[in-house]
């Protein structure tokens, strides 16, 4: 589907640019060469096998990526911030034969004891180091386009097993439903390793026949853990960028810059948010500055988006309407379980049956009389207090990070008589002014959900540090282990 539309836009827009990056340019014609060019190659040096991309955002990652899907090569993207043990978990239990990458003395040095041979090929003008790997091929699911890896809540979390059917069905219905044009300049802010910016970046932008603007993190203001909102400002703003998919964080910052007197981005109509929780507050406060912010859900065994909402419908605080693919039910427990664009299995698992068509999400919610999706927490993560309290820490969390002195932050509370949040606080920002913002939050909590205690933490939750999912999500187990003597202390006195 995707490769025959690249076909019609080379013909019918031939100039038009598809692709820019920081050091070449293809238009439709020339990446529609490029992809072709680039399956020969991996035809010839790969065969059918399982390939890892281990490259920076670039046109080549996208070349790669589409030469793949076309030569029905499944491909396991490999986020940077992974740390070594992850990298390792991800190519071993994928059954990866062959690496590309464009930073070969890291990845050289990180599978030295697997590689049999390595050789450079050139794709969409860029060298490239390939390295075949001497670990054993995995059976993957019948019609297996891509493996998915997130960070989660497991130093090794399992391989999502998708097919090109069910991203470029969740890519088009994204297309359909922000209505991309042929004169939409997306700016991929994500990792083009995270699905999300793969799916409903890039592909929902290639099948309009838009220009996807890939530059690396660093000039989008992501380095490491850090952002620098600056970056991602001028990125926005020099580039004419229509259309973006943020994480809360990226939001966060880019409102209390806007507020601060940052320039307007006159030409930005669809800014996506997603990921984890939005507060209602920080929606309102972008859209009063203009910003045209519309939040949204998804998970990786939906192929990424599932709901989202959209200028003909934008109910604050919900993750808006299911998309028109995609069906929803909520059981008698307020779990919520979805239909369509289905994972095909998990890598060393059984394939899915079509009997298994509702997937359970681990999330807990409820659809409104108008068919807004709201989402309340992960079912995992609800603790009881000591006074047999139900808590969705996701809630609370959300109304802290909201506070313009606040940049991160985790509850914890389970078993004990009252909470204590652990928080990185946006800097210059002092003890007293954290407990003033902490008392104004507790003044519209109900009490078995407010912050009793507090802890500042000694860095910011990351990828790094394996306390953030790769879309931004606390991982509550790595923020309990490094914090819990600390935690523990405070209910000692």
């Amino acid at each position: 589907m995707l490769f025959e539309q690249l076909a019609k836009h080379a013909h019918a827009q031939a100039d038009h640019i598809a692709l820019l990056g920081q050091n070449s340019t293809l238009s439709y014609t020339e990446l529609y060469a490029a992809v072709h060019a680039a399956r020969t190659i991996l035809l010839d040096f790969a065969g059918q096998a399982t390939i890892a991309l281990a490259v920076e955002n670039s046109p080549t990652w996208v070349v790669l990526d589409l030469a793949a899907m076309a030569n029905a090569n499944p491909t396991v993207p490999l986020p940077a911030f992974f740390s070594a043990a992850q990298m390792q978990h991800a190519v071993q239990d994928a059954g990866v034969s062959v690496l590309i990458t464009d930073n070969p003395a890291h990845y050289s040095n990180l599978f030295a004891d697997f590689i049999q041979t390595s050789s450079h090929i050139t794709i969409a003008g860029k060298t490239l180091t390939a390295y075949k790997l001497n670990i054993p091929s995995k059976t993957l699911p019948a019609d297996t386009a891509k493996i998915t890896y997130t960070s989660g809540t497991t130093g090794h979390p399992k391989g999502v097993c998708l097919s090109a059917q069910a991203m470029l069905q969740v890519a088009n219905a994204i297309r359909i439903a922000t209505q991309l044009n042929t004169l939409d300049q997306h700016l991929c802010v994500l990792p083009l390793a995270t699905l999300l910016e793969n799916v409903a970046g890039v592909y929902a932008a290639l099948l309009a026949g838009a220009t996807v603007h890939l530059l690396p993190s660093e000039q989008v203001g992501l380095m490491g853990s850090k952002l620098d909102v600056s970056l991602l400002h001028a990125a926005l703003l020099q580039n004419q960028v229509t259309t973006a998919i943020f994480i809360p964080e990226m939001l966060q910052a880019l409102v209390v810059a806007c507020e601060n007197g940052a320039d307007k981005l006159p030409h930005l109509r669809f800014l996506a948010v997603g990921g984890a929780s939005v507060s209602p507050q920080l929606l309102q406060r972008a859209l009063k500055l203009g910003l045209p912010i519309f939040e949204g859900y998804g998970l990786s065994e939906s192929a990424s988006v599932v709901s989202l909402n959209t200028p003909q419908g934008n109910k604050i605080g919900s993750a808006g309407k299911p998309l028109p693919h995609v069906k929803v039910k909520i059981s008698d427990k307020n779990e919520v379980f979805v239909k369509g664009a289905n994972l095909l299995g998990y890598t060393g698992e059984q394939a899915l049956t079509p009997a298994q068509d509702y997937i359970d999400t681990g999330d807990i919610g409820y659809l409104d009389e108008e068919g807004y999706l709201f989402i309340n927490g992960r079912k995992k993560n609800v603790f009881i207090t000591s006074f047999g309290r139900n808590v969705s820490p996701e809630w609370v969390e959300r109304e802290l990070k909201n506070s313009p002195h606040i940049a991160q932050a985790a509850l914890f509370g389970e078993a004990k008589p009252w909470n204590v949040a652990v928080i990185v606080p946006r800097q210059p920002a002092s003890n007293p002014v954290i407990q003033t913002t902490i008392d104004s939050i507790n003044a519209d909590l109900p009490d078995y959900a407010r912050i009793g205690r507090y802890i500042i933490a000694d860095a910011p939750f990351s990828a790094q540090n394996q306390q953030l999912t790769t879309n931004g999500k606390n991982r509550r187990d790595m923020i309990l282990k490094n914090y819990q003597d600390k935690i523990n202390a405070l209910y000692l006195y």
